[in-house]
């Protein structure tokens, strides 16, 4: 093992981690104010559109030779993580 390589390329997943943390974080306020629309629970989980960002996760997945099973575990984390978030955070009005 090339252990220099191997740093070189960690710090390239790190820099990537940076990127992907800010997005994140400006996902979380676009969530509150989807959030602050809503006026019941039940509005919460959208089924069809999950259905619709995981059919085209894994259309533009086939399309640049990324597996799919990969980027639909992320994509279902993030929409689980954000469902919990969204129903911990709901307040009725």
């Amino acid at each position: 093992m090339n252990k220099k390589k191997l740093t070189i390329a960690r710090n390239k997943i790190d820099q990537l981690d940076k990127r992907i943390f800010n997005l994140i974080k400006k996902r979380t306020k676009i969530v509150k104010y989807i959030l602050s629309l809503k006026d019941f629970k039940k509005q919460i989980v959208d089924k069809k559109r999950i259905n619709l960002i995981l059919k085209d996760i894994r259309k533009k997945s086939i399309k640049h030779s990324l597996d799919p099973k990969i980027t639909n575990r992320i994509w279902m984390a993030i929409i689980r993580g954000y469902i919990d978030f969204e129903k911990k955070n709901f307040k009725k009005k």
